[in-house]
């Protein structure tokens, strides 16, 4: 069932990349396996998949270590700054940096694992009050203050959009997210580079994909429905 699940996804990724005149290989897929078994993940990985997203620190650090060293974790969820310490070394990619305070607690959690660490800052495009992320109007100031920071480098923007029925309702969402990108790599800020759009999920990542996603974040079109009555 996971197979089938998976080769889904991949058929409407390969769909939404030809109707955007793009590649394939442009766009990252991150296989969402919060609350799922490592059962799970272990047959996802067994079909080619590397990149797996975490909402919770403990999460990620417990299937870190049960599952094969190549796979890159990406930490989707809010982070709070006291949990920086047990991931810093152990995220391929943080999404959710939204504040400057997190960037900071980030800096210096990389310093003392001597280690350099990919980031992307979350925008609330839809200003939602129930949503974390930076304001459209401050991330270009909050991208510039994180930038200045050691140990850290900024790969690009991240955003979670309003859950609609219709996908089509996002669109200007992850379009207003693709501009704000331009509009930043083009002032070739130091230590900025804009080579990564994090949106789209389940429900609307062939539309992302269509308006210039780089990584989509699905998790229920692969793994079905979560489960948050089992703790892992």
């Amino acid at each position: 069932m996971l197979k089938d699940s998976y080769t889904e996804v991949e058929k409407k990724i390969c769909a939404a990349c030809n109707r955007a005149g793009r590649k394939r290989e442009d766009v990252t897929l991150i296989a969402v396996s919060k609350t799922k078994p490592v059962e799970m993940l272990r047959e996802i990985y067994d079909l080619g998949e590397r990149n797996f997203g975490e909402n919770k620190v403990q999460e990620l650090t417990s299937k870190f270590e049960e599952l094969p060293g190549d796979i890159h974790w990406h930490m989707i969820g809010h982070l709070q700054r006291n949990k920086v310490k047990y991931i810093v070394d152990k995220a391929y990619l943080i999404h959710s940096v939204d504040s400057i305070r997190l960037a900071e607690t980030i800096s210096e959690e990389a310093q003392k694992h001597q280690c350099t660490v990919p980031v992307l800052i979350e925008v609330n495009v839809a200003g939602e009050e129930s949503k974390f992320g930076v304001s459209l109007e401050c991330a270009e100031e909050l991208v510039k203050e994180a930038a200045k920071l050691p140990g850290i480098c900024i790969q690009g923007l991240m955003t979670i959009a309003p859950y609609v029925k219709d996908p089509e309702e996002n669109r200007p969402v992850f379009r207003k997210l693709k501009e704000l990108s331009v509009d930043i790599g083009r002032k070739n800020i130091n230590n900025v580079h804009m080579t990564i759009l994090s949106m789209g999920m389940t429900g609307d990542y062939e539309v992302a994909i269509e308006e210039g996603a780089t990584m989509v974040r699905v998790g229920t079109g692969i793994f079905g429905e979560r489960d948050y009555g089992k703790r892992h």
